[in-house]
């Protein structure tokens, strides 16, 4: 039985779907400028009436963009990518009454309680139990590994433990990782403990403080920006293990993206934001099961690049996976206030999630 669930798409023959207008555009008044009551576009499955009785899918959807319209084409675009005289959809209907309609339900099964009206544990949270969550998330792994593409967002956390640093670049060497996206702080402090053993000054296996450890990092990154990059950094410093390493050794690509607060940063860190954004969205746009740890930002940008669904290259519609793994109860809530309700939280220690998964999948 396949774990990826079935596409209902909606009947555009039945009810006011069938006597829904064209949509309607207007031209775009200048480069980066969107007209006025533009439509935004959500994460969900989203159709556009092109021409009566036509309504064509948006295949690479993502929240909080505008539709740009091309020989009947409906393409998702950011609107600082629009050019003067695009023409892009205006109306801010939802039902298909401006010739736009939103499908919110095509993954949905029957989820009724036996006509339980009242019940305890309804909302995910720490004592929630995630023995299921785990199991499908086994079962998604090992059907994305050969079918779809996995992308991982991570924190720095995962670098800050040994077993669980090496259970993240063994995930990547068996081929559980199709792209990686984090910031500075991931890589540095993952090359910090191939070259010192350290996390921030901290032994990562005995938490021991070393005398002024907290000068790592940053000898760290002023080698490798010496050096002139990471692969060169790797070769001159001797750092052979690790989740970058894995990454270069494997050819997985990766995505470092800046931010202010960025030490350095390393050569390959992106610092123009928008430039990050459209690095980012390359792999948004391939991702069939995502995996977030212990990064609220870059979660929540990832997130918003990143619809809830995949139309594959046979037509077909599926789920886009969506795990947000985290200690936090906010973390996982904010995220889903952003937009992303579709997402899993599973709420644990990601060190001890990694091993989990690791010694669950490496077999």
């Amino acid at each position: 039985m396949t774990i990826i669930p079935t596409y209902t798409p909606p009947d555009f023959s039945q009810g006011p779907l069938a006597s829904a207008p064209v949509v309607t555009t207007e031209k775009a008044p200048a480069d980066g400028v969107a007209p006025v009551n533009f439509h935004a576009t959500s994460n969900h499955p989203e159709y556009v009436q092109v021409t009566k009785g036509s309504w064509v899918l948006i295949r690479e959807n993502r929240m909080d963009t505008v539709i740009r319209l091309r020989q009947r084409v409906p393409e998702a675009v950011e609107a600082r990518r629009l050019k003067k005289g695009d023409e892009v959809v205006v109306g801010r209907g939802e039902e298909g009454e401006m010739g736009v309609y939103i499908h919110t339900d095509g993954f949905v099964k029957d989820d009724s309680r036996d006509g339980t009206k009242f019940a305890f544990m309804t909302r995910g949270s720490r004592e929630t139990p995630f023995s299921r969550s785990y199991d499908h998330l086994y079962e998604v792994l090992r059907h994305e590994k050969k079918h779809g593409f996995i992308a991982w967002v991570l924190g720095p956390a995962v670098a800050f433990d040994k077993d669980s640093r090496n259970a993240m670049a063994g995930m990547i060497h068996k081929g559980y990782c199709h792209a990686l996206l984090a910031g500075n702080a991931l890589a540095t402090h993952d090359m910090e403990a191939g070259l010192y053993g350290t996390g921030l000054g901290q032994d990562i296996y005995t938490r021991e403080i070393k005398a002024l450890g907290h000068y790592h990092h940053l000898d760290l990154l002023n080698k490798v920006r010496h050096a002139g990059s990471i692969p060169q950094a790797m070769k001159q410093l001797g750092i052979s293990d690790g989740i970058i390493h894995a990454c270069e050794s494997t050819g997985v690509p990766y995505v470092l993206a800046g931010s202010i607060r960025d030490d350095g940063p390393l050569p390959e860190v992106i610092v123009n934001t928008g430039d990050a954004q459209d690095h980012m969205r390359t792999f948004a746009k391939k991702a069939t099961c995502v995996i977030t740890l212990a990064t609220q930002l870059h979660t929540i940008a990832f997130g918003n690049m990143t619809p809830s669904y995949r139309v594959m290259d046979d037509g077909t519609v599926r789920p886009v996976f969506f795990y947000v793994v985290d200690m936090s109860e906010f973390s996982a809530d904010k995220l889903a206030n952003r937009g992303s309700a579709q997402s899993t939280a599973i709420l644990t220690n990601v060190q001890d999630f990694m091993i989990n998964l690791y010694n669950n999948l490496a077999q």
